[in-house]
């Protein structure tokens, strides 16, 4: 009788440690990842081509983290640029030089993407509002040879959502 009390014990500390490991094990592999966020040099442009890249993957967790740390880096001056200019910039150099409004701008437009991707579509709209408002002459590259305004595709994909919305009701 004493032994099987002691096997009860033993069994029960075994399936405790077992339970304690799956729980650190998971902690150790979630944990890391997400706080082991990698922003490569930290450059406006670095973290818009990792948001692109994310959205690409469906990191949307990395596209938030992405969007987050630029514009606490760069909003400020984002927002002085476009307090700067009363239409869009024009010419490759110039449009250059507003680096920061384009890149907080593109990024913010990358969120609202990932926001939608995900179903939450408040949260778009937000996120594209704000480019809107906030960041209206950004201007981003496109690989294939031309100048983009996120602002414009930031306006339709509301109208789009609000429509959507609108369907739903």
């Amino acid at each position: 009788m004493r032994n099987s009390g002691m096997i009860q014990k033993l069994n029960r500390m075994t399936l405790l440690w077992c339970v304690l490991l799956v729980l650190l094990a998971f902690s150790l592999s979630e944990k890391p990842r997400l706080l082991a966020q990698d922003f490569g040099d930290s450059k406006s442009s670095t973290l818009v081509t990792k948001a692109w890249e994310a959205l690409a993957a469906g990191e949307h967790d990395e596209v938030d983290a992405y969007a987050k740390k630029c514009c606490e880096l760069y909003q400020d001056e984002a927002k002085k640029q476009q307090s700067s200019l009363s239409d869009f910039a024009s010419g490759d150099d110039e449009i250059h030089s507003y680096w920061a409004l384009n890149d907080v701008g593109t990024i913010l437009f990358v969120q609202g993407e990932s926001l939608s991707q995900q179903g939450r579509s408040s949260e778009s709209v937000k996120a594209y509002k704000n480019i809107v408002d906030n960041y209206g002459f950004c201007q981003c590259w496109d690989p294939k040879g031309w100048f983009w305004r996120p602002s414009e595709a930031a306006a339709a994909k509301i109208k789009e959502l609000d429509f959507d919305a609108q369907l739903d009701n």
